[in-house]
């Protein structure tokens, strides 16, 4: 192991030489952040009168922005390691790179990311890949307060002027307490994560890790790491998914500290744009929700929609009764969706062959009118009464407004004229306009799953293939609240409708040559005012006005683009990442993989998960199960093996409830021992509430700002976080939990993924009785805490929990 010695004052010496080149590297950055301002504050000052010219400057107004915040990102920990190699100068580690003063100049700081900066995380005393010492600065702000030491040679061979101090970082860093939001861990990874963090970023990795391993920070530290190295994904983004909206409020600052922010994070309950869905399922409905048969289903569904009548059609235009019949309807839907064109971009041919056949007929029935008029000349039929009946008819196709029409002084209209009138009238006829919709109607994805899972009739005809029982697992009220198992049907949906974006193009050529007026507007009303008041001949002076076109000038008032990758991407359902993270896998339904396969299509994915925390019930509790429908064998896998969270006291408690869940999984190797045994108490049930807070109270007031966290069954959630914020007032809870409060109560779905210094799980055998999968989710509970867990009981312990030392009163 490398050499560590104790604090002593020499310490003050090597911080005080790290303080002067920590200086150095802040004075750098000041005058490269005055240097890149200047320059985007001028980028965005230019004239641009063309399209082209608009989107470069967007592009590089965006780069230079994405600069900027990299650096302002960077300023606190900016430099945090140095390596001393055996042959060649030291290398300073930090979060980004910092190049010297000249071109030629070595860089003062090189990115945790780079090649060169490997061995930072990678140099063992077996294999020391040419360094001497590698140095741990623990920075705040711009100051120094301390360094560590770890030595890779014989003491002899380090130059005098260098002394050995400090502890282990790592042990360092997993001793403080928790603060409410993940930090990065640039400068404490370990050599088996940044293995995985700068594996190849092609195909699809697999991450498997028990509790405490470090998924999470190897995802978050792999999003960087491929951004750094492949710099075309800054282009197309990073989708990173994590399980719910209070994991993404723990993570939400890691990146950004990174300064990223081509990486979009999202819950599976935001990959719908427009719409944040947070309302739970019944586990049932949620199974169902999840299966691959929903993708048949909503196709079905859209094809009911699609003119799929039982019988034929009548429809009464102008006075006369047009029968169509199934068959037509049938073939002009065929044709419309003929090669897979979606439901809305079908719509249009559709109606063309509809209003084709209408017009047809009805151009026949005038025609047959018109055929009368040779027997009105000839004196057989009442010239009055065929008049009254012939307004009659026009003024029902349109309106009352039509002028007397003497049909005795026309010429015979011929059939292709009076087809191309009617072509002409039927859009705007209210009985044409209602057949269309009727047979055709313009569906949104929320429309028609609402109306889908609120229509008993409508839901068993799309979805044959469910039993009765789980069609009503399915139904709701139309007002329902979108749940996050809606949200992949939603996406499916989306892609089986399509979007006729034509009104939208409309609208925004509108707005172009509403600018273009304006600027028309603006120029005419220079060019009006000049020499007003004055003597000078306007004809011969020459203006600005005369040297620029309104096509400039509103071309000039177009704003550049500033959002990030992420905010355009959040926007756009159609946006194609270049690469997919996800946390938490073990719980994605399979109708969720068809979502973020759609998202990259390349299959670039990065997968993190516990196959023994699957506790969805439309989760996996295989990796090969849940990938192979949709990457087959193409996906290898690596498995974290070293658990930095968890002190081996609680991995000890924990590891019946594992063998229980897959008797051939075994628990990551804990780091750390040496905590207190975890506390089992039990309780009456009707003290246990009471109790609850009491021990809740107690554990928030160790001192020493801990985060204790409560972990209770999700029906018991409002009771039991009632009970103990009364106890404990500032205790948060429910859908917007605030982690950097000292006291949380959660349930086990919102603790997936999250970590405390304390931990009380409350009602174990509820855990249990109350989800699919129950031993999941008490394997969760019982693995959240760093320093202390406490299992409180309502009633005997269950018989996984037996292990645990004895119960105390």
């Amino acid at each position: 192991m490398p050499s560590s010695s104790p604090e002593r004052p020499a310490q003050q010496v090597d911080v005080q030489r790290e303080q002067n080149h920590l200086d150095l590297l802040h004075h750098r950055m000041d005058v490269l952040r005055e240097e890149i301002g200047r320059e985007l504050r001028t980028v965005l000052r230019e004239s641009i009168s063309t399209a082209q010219g608009q989107v470069e400057r967007g592009v590089m107004a965006g780069r230079l922005s994405r600069q900027l915040a990299a650096m302002e990102a960077a300023e606190n920990g900016l430099c945090f390691g140095r390596l001393d190699r055996v042959v060649g100068d030291r290398l300073y580690v930090g979060r980004i790179g910092v190049p010297g003063v000249a071109p030629e100049d070595d860089p003062l700081l090189i990115d945790w990311r780079a090649p060169a900066a490997r061995p930072f995380y990678t140099a063992t005393a077996a294999a020391p890949q040419g360094v001497r010492l590698r140095r741990h600065l623990h920075t705040r702000n711009r100051r120094v307060l301390r360094v560590d030491d770890e030595l890779f040679a014989d003491i002899s061979t380090v130059p005098e002027d260098i002394q050995l101090s400090g502890e282990a970082a790592l042990l360092a860093t997993l001793r403080e307490n928790k603060t409410g939001r993940m930090q990065d861990a640039v400068a404490t990874l370990q050599t088996e994560q940044d293995r995985i963090i700068r594996s190849p970023h092609a195909g699809v990795l697999v991450v498997q890790g028990s509790p405490g391993t470090g998924k999470t920070v190897v995802a978050l530290h792999r999003a960087a790491y491929l951004l750094y190295t492949h710099q075309r994904l800054e282009r197309s983004g990073v989708l990173v998914v994590g399980p719910n909206s209070v994991f993404l409020d723990y993570i939400g600052q890691v990146l950004p500290g990174l300064g990223e922010t081509s990486v979009l994070l999202s819950s599976v309950g935001g990959l719908y744009p427009g719409i944040l869905a947070r309302a739970e399922e019944p586990p049932g409905a949620a199974e169902i929700k999840g299966r691959l048969d929903m993708a048949d289903i909503l196709a079905t569904a859209v094809r009911a929609r699609q003119a799929a009548v039982t019988g034929p059609v009548d429809v009464a235009i102008g006075g006369e009764c047009i029968r169509l019949k199934r068959r037509f309807l049938a073939d002009a839907a065929a044709r419309a969706t003929e090669g897979g064109v979606q439901h809305n971009l079908a719509r249009p041919a559709f109606r063309e062959a509809l209003f084709d056949e209408l017009a047809d007929r009805l151009a026949r029935v005038i025609g047959d009118i018109e055929a009368g008029f040779e027997q009105v000349l000839a004196g057989q039929v009442d010239v009055s009464a065929l008049e009254r009946a012939v307004q009659e008819d026009l003024a029902g196709v349109f309106g009352d407004h039509v002028s007397a029409y003497d049909f005795r002084a026309q010429e015979p209209v011929e059939f292709a004229d009076r087809k191309a009138n009617w072509l002409d009238a039927l859009p705007r006829d209210p009985a044409a306009r209602k057949l269309m919709d009727s047979l055709w109607p313009v569906l949104t994805p929320e429309r028609l799953l609402t109306e889908l899972f609120s229509d008993p009739d409508r839901l068993a005809q799309s979805a044959p293939q469910l039993t009765e029982a789980e069609r009503a697992l399915l139904l709701r009220e139309p007002t329902a609240p979108w749940t996050v198992s809606d949200v992949p049907l939603l996406d499916e949906a989306a892609e089986l409708l399509g979007f006729d974006d034509g009104a939208e193009t409309e609208r925004e050529s509108a707005r172009r040559a509403a600018q273009h007026d304006y600027a028309q507007g603006v120029l005419d009303i220079v060019r009006g005012s000049r020499g007003v008041g004055g003597t000078v001949d306007v004809d011969e002076q020459l203006h600005a006005a005369d040297l620029v076109t309104a096509e400039q000038l509103a071309g000039w008032h177009a704003s550049a683009d500033l959002r990030t990758v992420a905010e355009r991407a959040a926007t756009d359902r159609s946006w194609v990442f270049g690469h997919v993270i996800v946390d938490e896998a073990q719980d994605l339904s399979p109708m969720t993989w068809r979502l973020l396969v759609r998202r990259c299509p390349t299959r670039s994915f990065t997968i993190v998960g516990d196959a023994a925390q699957s506790s969805d019930a439309a989760g996996s509790t295989s990796w090969q199960q849940a990938l192979e429908p949709f990457f087959g064998a193409r996906w290898r896998r690596e498995e974290l093996t070293i658990n930095y969270r968890t002190p081996a006291e609680i991995v000890s408690a924990s590891r019946q409830v594992l063998k229980a869940i897959a008797p051939d999984l075994e628990a990551a190797r804990a780091v750390r021992d040496g905590a207190a045994p975890p506390r089992c108490e039990r309780t009456s049930p009707e003290e246990f509430p009471a109790r609850l807070a009491t021990v809740a109270a107690e554990a928030a007031r160790g001192g020493g700002g801990i985060r204790v966290a409560v972990i209770v069954p999700s029906a018991e959630l409002e009771r039991l976080a009632t009970a103990i914020a009364a106890e404990s007032p500032g205790t948060s809870w429910g859908t917007d939990v605030d982690l950097e409060q000292s006291l949380v109560v959660l349930n086990v779905r919102q603790a997936k993924g999250l970590e405390f210094d304390s931990v009380v799980v409350a009602d174990p055998q509820g855990m249990l009785d109350g989800a699919p999968r129950g031993l999941s989710d008490l394997y969760v509970a019982l693995t959240r805490a760093s320093q202390s867990l406490h299992v409180l009981h309502p009633g005997p312990l269950p018989d996984v929990l037996k292990n645990l030392m004895q119960e105390t009163t």
